[in-house]
C-alpha cells in the first residue's frame, strides 16, 4: 500500500477546512458542490468511508510525517 503525500494531504485539508468556513458563512450550490468533491478526494485518499475519519487518519499522517523528518510534532506558523 502506498502513502499519501504529506503536501497532498495538506492541500486537501486547507482546501476541505476553507471550504466548511465559505459555505457556513453563506451556502451557495457551487461550494457545496466543491466541498462534496474535496471530500470524496480526501476519502479516497486517506482510504477512509467519512470525512471524520479521512481527517483523523490525515491528521496521524502529518504528525508521524513531521517525527520522521525529526521534527517535534508541533504546529508551526512559519511559512
Amino acid at each position: 500500500m502506498l502513502a499519501a503525500d504529506p503536501k497532498v494531504v495538506r492541500t486537501l485539508l486547507t482546501r476541505y477546512a476553507s471550504l466548511r468556513i465559505a459555505q457556513s458563512e453563506h451556502e451557495k450550490p457551487q461550494t457545496a458542490r466543491e466541498l462534496a468533491d474535496v471530500s470524496r478526494v480526501l476519502c479516497a485518499t486517506m482510504e477512509a468511508s467519512s470525512v471524520e475519519d479521512a481527517i483523523a487518519k490525515a491528521d496521524a499522517l502529518l504528525i508521524a510525517s513531521r517525527r520522521a523528518a525529526g521534527e517535534d510534532g508541533a504546529l508551526s506558523l512559519a511559512v
